[in-house]
């Protein structure tokens, strides 16, 4: 077969997890008991939607104390202002309410817990009545409008992959189906032992249908390169090594030459280095082919 070149899409595919945009880990700022759970896991939540409801005591009891302490400054308040107190006490007065009320507004958060963001909720760990302890979230929610890819690329590609540019991504799951991601980061840093980078590829999943911890393969195209272009049933394997060979035939002779193969394309291979365009190589007897040995 005589070998040719064309121009050939240069590609490079890597594998990855796919997690949420956000997640969120629900819980209170203490222990507590929970008295009511209100969503289930698998239930789409809004952003500020309740989630949770803390048993209310302390809740209460902070709030009997907020509101005595806002009487107790509106009376001194009247008092100050015609000159029946000194501004020190006041001062504390102010002080105590301002204090009070920050807490009850902190303990109110954390009696009824809302959801920040609007997504999945993917983890509930506790049911109502159950004590609070700390540790383990009461919810997991996460966003997945869009979700993203933490991908490892080959550190040769760090000057052609691009903020913005379109990558197709592959879903185990969903068979031989493309999605359209879009690289969002490109990281400044090298891993020394793996010799990769970390690019962050966001796909818009408005439909939903993609999930934290798919598997994907995503695919990177930057740019085309003019290869020669050879038969893959030429191409020799040599035993105990990653080396490829091909036997070129030539004055009727077989020469057994190394060549540095790229993509396989269908049933061809592209040839980075080692070949010309218009050389012949064997394809078929290549069991019976030596180094050197006549040919017709």
């Amino acid at each position: 077969s005589t070998v040719s070149t064309r121009d050939v899409d240069q590609l490079g595919t890597f594998t990855a997890t796919v997690e949420a945009d956000i997640t969120n880990n629900i819980a209170p700022q203490n222990p507590a008991r929970i008295k009511k759970v209100y969503v289930e896991v698998g239930d789409n939540v809004r952003a500020g939607q309740k989630l949770v409801e803390m048993d209310a005591v302390n809740l209460n009891q902070i709030k009997l104390q907020m509101e005595n302490d806002k009487t107790e400054f509106e009376r001194v308040d009247e008092l100050h202002k015609v000159g029946g107190i000194s501004k020190s006490t006041w001062d504390a007065k102010k002080l105590a309410y301002e204090i009070s009320k920050s807490s009850y507004q902190n303990l109110l958060e954390n009696t009824v817990l809302t959801s920040p963001i609007s997504g999945l909720v993917t983890k509930r760990f506790y049911d109502s009545g159950d004590m609070y302890n700390g540790g383990t979230p009461i919810y997991v929610v996460e966003q997945i409008h869009p979700v993203k890819l933490m991908v490892n690329v080959s550190e040769v590609l760090y000057t052609k992959v691009k903020k913005g540019m379109d990558v197709d991504v592959q879903l185990d799951v969903f068979g031989n189906e493309k999605f359209v991601g879009t690289v969002k980061v490109v990281h400044p840093s090298i891993d020394p032992s793996s010799r990769t980078f970390p690019v962050e590829v966001h796909i818009k999943n408005a439909d939903g249908r993609i999930l934290p911890g798919m598997f994907a393969r995503v695919t990177f195209n930057y740019g085309t390169e003019n290869r020669v272009i050879v038969p893959d049933r030429a191409v020799v394997k040599q035993t105990g090594s990653a080396d490829r060979f091909v036997y070129t035939c030539a004055n009727g002779i077989a020469t057994y030459k190394k060549v540095n193969v790229g993509q396989l394309i269908g049933d061809e291979y592209e040839v980075i280095d080692g070949l010309q365009s218009g050389e012949q190589v064997a394809v078929t007897a290549l069991n019976r082919l030596t180094n050197g040995a006549e040919v017709e």
